[in-house]
């Protein structure tokens, strides 16, 4: 099994993934980020868009809740006075981003990759709040979140 070693490789992985699945895999990379999460309603919306047998319903449910603390927190981006509560809406903003209905995305969107982009933001506003310097490379995480669901599809 070829492993993903860039982003070029990970975006080709994700364009070619049927709906579903970069549902799976943007949520388990907003799961990378859940540890920043302060909304309880998010958490629940990344456990069930990782669930392969959600409903429509399900995954629609999730999103307006995502999406709806993702709007609620996005007037506290942009200030630089709490780094962590920046971090709290991209883990939001990246879970809504994996559940988005077809409908609202454009030819162009893939919700896998945009979930993994929102990930890597709240993942360096933790950086820029932190003193330290053990922070897993969240771009190498979700290379190995993309080995390993290649490896459980076969």
């Amino acid at each position: 099994m070829p492993t993903i070693s860039n982003d070029q490789d990970l975006r080709a992985l994700l364009n070619k993934l049927p709906a579903e699945q970069q549902r799976i895999i943007g949520a388990r990379f907003a799961q990378s980020v859940i540890r920043l999460s302060r909304d309880e309603r998010v958490r629940r919306a990344i456990e069930t868009a990782i669930r392969a047998d959600a409903s429509l319903d399900e995954t629609e449910d999730a999103y307006r809740a995502a999406k709806g603390y993702a709007t609620k927190t996005y007037t506290d981006c942009g200030k630089d006075t709490d780094w962590l509560a920046q971090a709290d809406h991209f883990v939001a903003a990246a879970a809504a981003a994996a559940v988005t209905p077809e409908d609202l995305l454009t030819d162009k969107t893939n919700r896998a990759w945009k979930a993994a982009m929102q990930a890597r933001m709240a993942n360096n506003c933790e950086m820029v709040e932190s003193d330290e310097d053990n922070h897993a490379d969240e771009v190498q995480r979700q290379y190995a979140i993309a080995d390993e669901f290649l490896d459980a599809a076969g």
